[in-house]
């Protein structure tokens, strides 16, 4: 199993990041908590569809499980249809993330929980 969280940075000690599809990196780890890698988020600043290009990345990452904040409508569905479990309630850091997450202290998401965005507009950066 593949578990990623969106970061702010590369790595563990990484602020961990409330937004999916506009983070700036995925820290990927093992089931057992140990880290693989990280991947810089490339769809971050995609015009339109961030969170289903995200998604695309993970997928082709072999990723089963993420863990976030937000999650929109497209990528939500994106995540479900290609077999990905969505937790949120990130903590501070990656690291205190993951921790949660093996402690069974994060909720699986079902449904969205943000609203759809329409790219990275001044106003959307300011709300967040």
């Amino acid at each position: 199993m593949r578990i990623a969280i969106s970061a702010a940075g590369a790595g563990p000690d990484a602020p961990a990041e409330e937004r999916f599809g506009r983070c700036a990196w995925f820290v990927i780890f093992d089931e057992h908590g140990n880290v693989q890698e990280s991947i810089a988020n490339t769809a971050r600043s995609s015009a339109e569809g961030a969170g289903v290009k995200s998604t695309q990345l993970l997928l082709r990452n072999n990723i089963d499980v993420v863990l976030t904040g937000r999650v929109g409508p497209k990528a939500m569905h994106a995540m479900l249809n290609g077999g990905v479990v969505v937790y949120t309630g990130v903590a501070a850091t990656v690291n205190e993330t993951l921790e949660k997450y093996l402690n069974g202290q994060m909720k699986p998401l079902a449904v969205p929980n943000a609203r759809q965005h329409a790219g990275d507009t001044r106003s959307e950066r300011l709300a967040t």
